[in-house]
């Protein structure tokens, strides 16, 4: 890596469940890269102090290549002040991340929403080359997304014009998302809460535990012992309780596409997260099924990200070599200072 001659970027990508801090250069090569479990708690720098760790590891030996820094993180966020603010997530209030990180490299640090950041790598590295209208979507720990209409990248007065996750999908509000909000789609669907959907579905009667096989699962949902993943893992092994939950879950993500398509028009969306990675088939199938009852925009192309994992990074170190000016323009904005 020494013998590099190109300028290097540390891209940093900020989830619910885990960071991951990767160095690559403008073409999209990612040369170094650490992972590790986002802190639950703490205070307002518990997350810099790890990051500032993990990057002087990794930048060992190149230190002077490093252009700047990107950054793609979980919201809400507060881009004026370079902070995340009440993320429903995380239980810290305010995480600070600019600040520290500028004043720890004296380098540009540059915020973006992760999704945001996703979409913007996408469009540089992915899927969304030579694409104008696009729409990136992780169904993860949260829901989120990042939207590019007619070649912009779209950010809004606070920066948070892409959080489809918290669109509303049921007005009588059975479920509390995290952020406080009734009927969100995130309270829904994300892999923090769709357990609670499922047990819903099972209290109202909509799913049935028909099978003497499916009865384990059943008592895990009802008692709260049950997770996303072991009902993906059971669904993928033909058990009929949690292929019913499943489709259920599909039809609901094919509402929160279809509240995407009409109101953003996307050509291609992409969609990420752990969630969709895992079991695209499961996960997939069910929003192409179901989205065109429920919009009448011409439906895009849906399709699986090819940056897997690592989309978050590659959208950060996209933040530092392509930013659109008008980034900046929002960021330094006195509207944003939620």
């Amino acid at each position: 890596m020494s013998s590099l001659s190109e300028d290097l970027a540390i891209g940093i990508d900020i989830g619910a469940t885990k960071i991951r801090v990767g160095i690559g250069d403008r073409k999209g090569n990612i040369y170094r890269k650490k992972v590790v479990f986002t802190p639950k708690e703490g205070d307002c720098y518990t997350i810099s102090n790890l990051l500032i760790e993990i990057i002087d590891e990794l930048i060992n030996g190149v230190s002077e290549k490093i252009r700047g820094i990107g950054i793609g993180s979980i919201g809400p966020l507060n881009l004026q002040e370079g902070a995340i603010i009440g993320t429903a997530n995380i239980n810290i209030k305010r995480i600070e991340l600019v600040k520290p990180l500028e004043e720890k490299y004296r380098l540009p640090v540059v915020l973006f929403n992760d999704c945001v950041a996703a979409v913007w790598g996408e469009k540089h590295f992915g899927q969304g080359r030579n694409v104008n209208n696009l729409v990136y979507i992780t169904l993860s720990t949260g829901i989120g997304g990042g939207v590019i209409v007619n070649g912009h990248l779209l950010l809004g007065k606070d920066g948070n014009a892409h959080e489809i996750g918290h669109i509303v999908i049921d007005y009588e509000g059975r479920l509390i998302c995290g952020c406080g909000g009734p009927g969100h789609w995130e309270a829904y669907c994300s892999g923090s809460n769709l357990p609670k959907y499922a047990r819903l579905l099972i209290e109202e009667g909509k799913v049935k535990c028909e099978t003497s096989a499916s009865k384990e699962l059943f008592n895990r949902i009802i008692d709260g012992t049950a997770d996303t993943k072991m009902i993906f893992q059971k669904a993928h092994q033909g058990d009929k309780l949690a292929l019913q939950i499943v489709e259920h879950v599909g039809r609901l993500n094919a509402i929160g596409f279809a509240n995407v398509v009409t109101v953003y028009d996307p050509e291609l969306i992409i969609v990420g997260g752990a969630i969709a990675i895992n079991n695209p088939e499961l996960v997939l199938k069910p929003i192409r099924k179901h989205l065109g009852r429920y919009t009448l925009n011409r439906e895009p192309r849906i399709v699986l990200t090819q940056l897997g994992d690592d989309v978050g990074i590659y959208g950060a170190l996209a933040a530092i070599f392509y930013t659109p000016p008008e980034y900046w323009e929002i960021a330094k904005s006195p509207a944003n200072t939620r």
